[in-house]
């Protein structure tokens, strides 16, 4: 297992990147509150080169993607890089990434769904903890923004540990073509869908996503493993089903130590009693801890986590305690 580097946390006055690995800052419609929001962090907001490219797929060409990342990681006075957003296609970029690069220069790297393939791939081959959590242009939510920007703040500008706990209402609405149209629902906690403890390196982010890193040197080892996984409303009970299958079938899932699942879109079609169906046909989980309906996935707010972190998992009943330990940073 490659040694971890842990970036260095943000600090006010530092320079952020945006970048576009997936689809283009081109389709993006919802701007004006994005950035601001982050200066009100103390944050410079800067963008790469190509982050406005589009082309029929929504996103850019493979090598401008690529440079613009490579020039973030590599630009001394870039301190951390955001994601413009999401997608279905940031694994294209994995042969062409310079990972001694990366190793080289570590530094805040933060997005979530697609930007999956990356985190991964990162840990996997240079050893960066980088962190799932918003885009930015999810800064561009106008309203109910206010625990999505406390868990990124204390993620990334401090090295306390994470103790997480369940927000106490979420939403599942498409804020970026109404930001008036926001129906907040109170919060019915975690899941509890099989009792233990557990610790050991995060690995994970958006299930579909991840399993296309299957057979590569991408994936990250899944021995010792808490496994993070959560999936959007293109993802039915059926299709989570069979990928949570081929993920726990690999040889090393036997060595995975616990499991925490995102929260479900409701045009996910998933409901807590399929859950439940569905982990007790599960392999190599006996007798280890399974929650379910926590703050990370496509729904708000959205918990900022290390990939390649450390955690600790610990259910009993109905109850649910889970910290994430930080390690110590590259540079102070």
């Amino acid at each position: 297992m490659m040694p971890l580097t842990h970036p260095r946390p943000l600090r006010p006055g530092d320079q952020v990147r945006v970048v576009a690995p997936s689809r283009s800052l081109a389709i993006i419609g919802e701007r004006e509150r994005a950035t601001p929001r982050l200066e009100e962090l103390g944050l410079r907001v800067t963008f790469g080169a190509h982050v406005e490219a589009r082309d029929a797929f929504d996103s850019s060409p493979v090598l401008t993607r690529v440079a613009d990342l490579h020039a973030a990681f590599a630009d001394p006075e870039v301190a951390g890089i955001l994601t413009v957003i999401g997608g279905y296609n940031s694994n294209q970029l994995l042969p062409h990434l310079d990972f001694d690069l990366i190793a080289a220069n570590p530094k805040v790297f933060c997005g979530y769904s697609d930007i999956t393939a990356l985190h991964n791939a990162i840990l996997a081959r240079s050893g960066l903890v980088t962190y799932s959590g918003p885009h930015w242009s999810t800064f561009g939510m106008r309203d109910h923004l206010d625990e999505t920007v406390a868990w990124f703040r204390r993620a990334l500008f401090t090295t306390d540990d994470l103790v997480v706990e369940p927000a106490a209402e979420w939403t599942d609405d498409a804020w970026y073509l109404d930001q008036d149209d926001r129906h907040p629902q109170p919060n019915d906690g975690w899941w509890v869908l099989a009792p233990g403890t557990a610790s050991g390196r995060l690995v994970g982010g958006n299930l579909c996503t991840l399993n296309l890193l299957q057979g590569s040197p991408n994936l990250p080892s899944l021995r010792g493993a808490v496994l993070f996984v959560e999936d959007d409303l293109e993802s039915q009970p059926h299709d989570f089903d069979r990928d949570l299958q081929s993920l726990l079938q690999l040889p090393e899932a036997a060595e995975v130590t616990g499991l925490v699942i995102g929260r479900f879109q409701r045009a996910s079609g998933m409901t807590r009693e399929l859950l439940t169906a569905i982990v007790a046909g599960l392999p190599n989980l006996d007798g280890k801890p399974v929650v379910a309906n926590a703050d990370f996935g496509h729904t708000s707010p959205l918990l900022t986590f290390p990939v390649g972190g450390d955690a600790r998992l610990e259910v009993a009943g109905d109850g649910v305690a889970l910290s994430i330990a930080r390690g110590r940073s590259a540079a102070a």
